[in-house]
C-alpha cells in the first residue's frame, strides 16, 4: 500500500498561533478525519499542504513527491475544496468547470455529468446566484472531476442539506474503495466523520494530541457507572470522575482495564456504556 501524503516536522508561525512541529501521515485507501476546535490549525495544515501557504519548516510529501510550488505533477493528484469557495461570480457553474477542465488531463465530462445529476447542481445559473450549499457541491465536482488520488477536503459537508450530505459520503466511499486513493477530511459534523473516517487524528493549538483507528476508540472508549465506599478511587485511563455520595460515573479510554480495576475493589452495580465518536471527541479535545 502506498503512502498518500507525509508531513514532517511541518512549522508555521504567526504572530498570535503556531502549528506545529506537525507530523502526520496516511495510506492510500484510507479516510483521515481531522477533528479540531476552530483556530487549532485545520485549515492551515491544509493551506500549508496545497501550497497556498509555504511552511516555515517541515516538509510534506504528496504520494512520495515535495509539494514544491514549483512543479507541476504533484498537484494533479490532489483534490482540494477550501473553507472558501472561490468561482468567477459572473460566469455560469458550467462555464466554471469547462474552464477548470483545461488544466487537468484526466479530466472526464462523464463523471461530471454524472456528480451534477447526483447533487442535483443547477449549472445555468451564475456563481454568484448559487445558494451557499450549490456552491459547495460545484467546488466538489470541480475537485472530484480528475479522479484525483488524494482528496483534501474542508468542511465540505457545511451548508448541505442531510440528503445531499448522505450522498457526498456515498460519492466518498466509491473514491476510496479501489484502495489506491485516500482522502484528508476536516469537519465539525463529527457524525460524518464517524461514518467514514478509518482514523482520527486529534489537534489542538497547533499540536496534535493523538491519531488513532476510529474503531480503537469506539472499542474502547466506555461510560461506566459504579458504586463504591470509598472517597478517593484511583482508576487507570480515566478521563472523567463524577462522583455523588457512593454513586461514579467515570469516562474511560479503556473500559476493560478500568472495570478489572473496579471489580478489585469491590465495587458494586458496574454498569458500561458505549460512547459515540463526537462524544469521545469531546473527551480528547477537553483533556490538557
Amino acid at each position: 500500500m502506498s503512502q498518500a501524503f507525509k508531513i514532517s516536522g511541518v512549522i508555521k508561525d504567526f504572530p498570535e498561533f503556531k502549528l506545529g512541529p506537525l507530523d502526520l501521515e496516511l495510506e492510500a485507501g484510507t479516510v483521515l478525519g481531522y477533528v479540531g476546535p476552530n483556530g487549532s490549525g485545520k485549515t492551515t495544515t491544509m493551506h500549508c499542504m496545497v501550497g497556498l501557504l509555504k511552511a516555515d519548516g517541515g516538509k510534506v510529501e504528496i504520494f512520495g513527491r515535495d509539494n514544491d510550488p514549483n512543479s507541476i505533477d504533484w498537484k494533479f493528484d490532489i483534490g482540494y475544496v477550501g473553507d472558501k469557495h472561490v468561482f468567477y461570480e459572473n460566469w455560469n457553474g458550467a462555464k466554471n468547470l469547462k474552464f477548470l477542465s483545461e488544466f487537468y488531463p484526466n479530466w472526464s465530462d462523464k463523471y461530471v455529468t454524472e456528480l451534477v445529476e447526483r447533487f442535483q447542481v443547477p449549472l445555468n445559473k451564475r456563481a454568484k446566484d448559487l445558494s451557499s450549499g450549490n456552491r459547495v457541491k460545484l467546488s466538489l465536482i470541480g475537485a472530484l472531476a480528475h479522479s484525483p488520488k488524494l482528496l483534501i477536503l474542508d468542511e465540505p459537508t457545511a451548508g448541505l442539506d442531510p440528503v445531499v450530505r448522505t450522498e457526498l459520503l456515498d460519492v466518498l466511499f466509491e473514491v476510496v474503495e479501489s484502495g489506491e486513493r485516500a482522502i484528508f477530511y476536516s469537519t465539525h459534523i463529527l457524525s460524518d466523520i464517524s461514518r467514514i473516517a478509518d482514523v482520527l487524528a486529534f489537534l489542538d493549538n497547533g499540536k496534535l494530541k493523538l491519531k488513532v483507528a476510529k474503531d480503537d476508540l469506539t472499542d474502547n472508549w466506555r461510560k461506566i457507572t459504579f458504586k463504591l465506599n470509598s472517597d478517593e478511587v484511583e482508576l487507570t485511563n480515566v478521563v472523567n470522575t463524577e462522583r455523588q455520595g457512593r454513586d461514579y460515573r467515570v469516562i474511560s479510554s479503556n473500559y476493560n482495564v478500568t472495570i478489572d480495576q473496579l471489580k478489585q475493589l469491590n465495587a458494586e452495580n458496574i454498569l458500561e456504556t458505549r460512547m459515540s465518536v463526537d462524544e469521545i471527541a469531546v473527551e480528547i479535545l477537553k483533556k490538557k
